[in-house]
């Protein structure tokens, strides 16, 4: 079941953490061994893991060590690692497929004809790919809620900008190396700016102050920039007119 010589490679983080970790980099395949192994952990139910997580190409436990002896969680979780080829695995049950109105370019989301150069591509063909990109939330970082989410094909493995923008708005769709990033928030970034959301990633007012989960998928379709503002002006709820569905298992 291994992926490389190396790899799946388990690994202490601290006193209380295990990291196990699929790839040096993230593939489609080391993001979906990620998923799927921390599902698993999470259906185990193991007694004394306090937490589980994802990054891009791994799965973390923390764990309470006087109840669960470092021995004992890494030899569970070898066992549990050769009980499958993780790089195949069906993704964890209970994931949803978010559809999101998006307007591409305009002064909202300025830096879209640059990214199309930069890919090779007409405007047109660049906003008829990317609105056609159906991506997984690969992970949730860097900000409360806000997912990197990909991949997307080869000709959008642009690099990051040479200077940073100053700022961009949160709910703004943000492009290089082949991913999206979706910002909770307004911020800075070395990303280009190609699209403008109402979505917010993170409701600190709600239960559940993330609105995303990893292993969700969204699809980031076209609006006018008329029809974005009337939904912008709607948006109490902070799905941004964006509409989701349970995906099958």
């Amino acid at each position: 079941m291994t992926h490389a010589d190396s790899f799946p490679m388990v690994r202490n983080v601290g006193l209380d953490g295990m990291l196990v970790t699929f790839a040096d980099k993230m593939t489609e395949a080391s993001n979906r061994a990620a998923l799927a192994f921390r599902g698993a952990l999470e259906n185990a139910g193991w007694e004394g893991v306090l937490e589980t997580s994802t990054s891009l190409a791994s799965a973390y436990v923390r764990f309470d060590f006087a109840q669960l002896p470092h021995a004992e969680i890494e030899a569970r979780l070898r066992d549990l690692l050769s009980s499958r080829d993780w790089y195949a695995a069906p993704l964890p049950a209970g994931r949803k497929l978010w559809r999101v109105p998006t307007v591409y370019g305009t002064d909202l989301a300025p830096q879209l004809d640059e990214a199309a150069a930069a890919a090779g591509l007409s405007t047109e063909e660049a906003v008829r790919r990317l609105s056609q990109s159906r991506v997984r939330v690969l992970t949730i970082g860097f900000a409360p809620g806000q997912p990197y989410l990909g991949p997307l094909g080869p000709e959008f493995n642009i690099p990051r900008l040479q200077q940073l923008n100053p700022m961009v708005p949160e709910g703004a769709l943000v492009l290089a190396i082949s991913q999206f990033v979706l910002f909770s928030g307004p911020t800075q970034t070395g990303w280009r700016h190609i699209g403008q959301t109402a979505f917010r990633c993170f409701r600190p007012e709600m239960a559940q102050s993330f609105a995303l989960n990893p292993g969700d998928e969204m699809l980031f379709e076209p609006v006018s920039r008329d029809a974005f503002e009337q939904i912008r002006a709607d948006n109490a709820d902070g799905t941004g007119g964006a509409t989701c569905e349970e995906i099958a298992a």
